[in-house]
């Protein structure tokens, strides 16, 4: 789908006008609020003893309304009081920056927090290895805060990877929630620790060198606990008032709860929220949840899929606006359609994402390493998996083998896909550590979930922490993920090419079910890296393939090391010599060791 750029308000606007929600200041706190059908409007809390109805609010044009409260200050509750139609509202404020966990009240606040002094640029999207994580989740107990998370970046550090996604951070109704119910748009989970410690966390990982990107839905709000739902009283059709579409276009697998793209003041909404992230938390990037919500929907008669322009056009204005913030910021789509104009810049039409998360590259993978028969693995769909689908930049697609929809909801870690009954057994662990490697050697930005490091298995559940033991156990396969990751960054000088744009898949050995590709970034020493992927049990004492040059070809990564795991077996693979033919071709033979489902990463000095 393409569209022209939407020209959008300027600082003239009602909907661009400062002061949005509560801001307080020396001389007291502001309070503006948008809610056109009101017939009056008033704002009340600790400061005036929860006064009824309240202080009043003067309307403004465009429906929005807004008084200075000089005993207002930072920490005070507050809710807003409307009157519509002879019915009394009592609302928490849309932009609430904060929610008290136990009364559901507002509370007034200021952005004071110290960064420290931290110098920091996000790396460039060829340079990206994703680390996805669920806060609530990934410290080990059942109840997550980001000072967990905190705790273990020098892990992660450690790890090597250079980004971490986080799950939806936003307020959500109940103790324990993946995130994609938000309730409060611009508040942060009280239970992960609110505003200040998420900017902790972003602040601390800066220093760790690790970048954060934040995970945002706006294909729907809630559906429950929703204080946006019918927020001046104003509805139809039973529907959700301003901030929804109020006929077949709110309809979503989530609820009836899409945001009315087509409204001024709910696309400032969504625009202004995209960028409070990027410029008051510093986050280096940000996910948004299935776009494809948010660009189409059900047709009202026949239900067949529509476009929906005006949907297209928020995200063209968030992502034009991330960039003129800074031309770092990253942002990703989840469309899962393969939709290539997700990538496209704006003013040619596309949505401005720099990268999307590519769903054919998981299905094919997982299905190719989940198949119980060698047999049945097919060869073709690896390949189809390794070279991208999009033309172009190959960066512009994120792959995985689990994320937390892949691994939950009636799948499990691809482990115990893998054996069922022992996921720990040594074909999982070999098979998994092919993932890894395909992952991590294959044109994309590769991402890896939370605990796939060290073999975490069953599936993902908002209430069943990290079991950090299994770090511990098996402490090997975090090591080969780690030395995976220090490859694909090429930290130790070696492998540019998986930095690189061009891949060429130059064996397919049906038969023997052997496979090897070439990854470069200029070509030559130190930049051009081979993988060969032997995804059967038989072992081969020589085998022989074609390689891009002559020369001595160095292992950089034997998957088979028993450092990886005492039961592998400790294939002899130092060198590989690549010879030219003499047969007048421009062949050069080579030939190495590959035991069972090997992984073998190459390249010369």
């Amino acid at each position: 789908m393409k569209t022209s750029a939407l020209s959008h308000g300027t600082a003239a606007s009602p909907a661009t006008r400062p002061g949005m929600g509560a801001t307080p200041h020396g001389k007291g706190t502001d309070f503006r609020v948008w809610a056109p059908n009101a017939g009056s409007l008033y704002v009340t809390g600790s400061f005036n003893d929860w006064a009824d109805p309240g202080i009043p609010m003067a309307e403004e044009d465009g429906g929005f309304w807004s008084v200075t409260v000089p005993a207002a200050k930072e920490g005070d509750h507050y809710k807003f009081r409307i009157t519509a139609g002879g019915e009394t509202l009592l609302k928490v404020d849309p932009r609430a920056r904060v929610i008290d966990p136990e009364t559901g009240n507002g509370i007034v606040y200021r952005d004071h927090f110290d960064w420290g002094g931290v110098e920091w640029e996000t790396p460039c999207l060829n340079e990206l290895v994703v680390y996805e994580l669920h806060v609530g989740t990934f410290g080990g107990t059942k109840d997550g805060t980001f000072k967990e998370v905190i705790r273990r970046l020098p892990y992660l550090k450690d790890l090597g990877i250079n980004a971490i996604e986080l799950m939806p951070p936003t307020e959500y109704p109940g103790e324990t929630s993946w995130g994609y119910n938000p309730c409060h748009p611009f508040a942060v989970e009280a239970s992960y620790g609110g505003p200040d410690e998420l900017k902790m966390l972003i602040r601390e990982a800066h220093r760790q060198g690790i970048a954060v990107f934040l995970d945002i839905v706006y294909n729907h709000f809630g559906p429950d606990s929703l204080d946006l739902w019918k927020f001046d009283g104003w509805f139809e059709n039973d529907l959700g008032g301003i901030y929804f579409y109020n006929d077949w276009r709110a309809e979503t697998p989530w609820g009836h709860t899409r945001p009315d793209y087509g409204r001024e003041e709910v696309r400032q909404y969504l625009r202004d929220n995209a960028l409070m992230w990027i410029e008051e938390f510093r986050a280096d990037g940000l996910r948004l949840d299935a776009v494809s919500y948010i660009h189409r929907s059900k047709g009202h008669e026949h239900h067949e899929s529509v476009d929906l322009p005006e949907g297209w056009q928020v995200l063209q204005w968030i992502n034009k606006d991330l960039k003129l913030h800074s031309h770092r910021t990253i942002s990703i789509a989840e469309d899962l359609g393969s939709n290539e104009a997700l990538t496209a810049w704006v003013d040619d039409g596309g949505a401005g994402f720099d990268t999307q998360w590519d769903a054919s590259f998981v299905y094919l993978v997982r299905a190719v390493l989940e198949s119980a028969e060698d047999d049945d693995r097919d060869l073709g769909a690896m390949v189809s998996a390794v070279i991208p689908p999009f033309s172009g930049d190959v960066f512009r697609r994120v792959i995985y083998s689990e994320s937390h929809d892949e691994v939950a909801n009636g799948k499990r870690r691809l482990v115990s896909e893998i054996d069922p009954g022992n996921p720990a057994s040594v074909w999982a662990r070999r098979r998994s550590l092919q993932a890894a490697g395909v992952i991590l050697s294959s044109p994309g930005v590769p991402m890896i979930f939370q605990g796939q490091e060290f073999l975490e298995d069953g599936w993902f559940d908002d209430q069943d922490p990290l079991d950090w033991a299994k770090a511990r156990r098996f402490r090997g396969i975090h090591l080969a993920y780690r030395d995976l990751i220090r490859l694909r960054r090429n930290l130790d000088g070696f492998t540019k090419g998986l930095t690189g744009q061009h891949v060429d898949v130059f064996h397919r050995d049906h038969e023997n079910k052997v496979l090897a590709w070439h990854r470069w970034h200029d070509g030559g020493p130190r930049d051009s890296t081979v993988i060969i992927l032997n995804l059967s049990h038989r072992s081969h004492d020589f085998y022989e393939l074609t390689l891009p040059a002559e020369g001595e070809w160095n292992v950089r990564f034997n998957a088979d090391w028993t450092g990886y795991s005492s039961d592998f077996g400790d294939a002899e693979l130092m060198t590989v010599e690549g010879r030219r033919e003499e047969t007048g071709y421009p062949v050069v033979i080579g030939g190495l060791q590959l035991p069972p489902y090997a992984l073998v990463i190459l390249s010369q000095d």
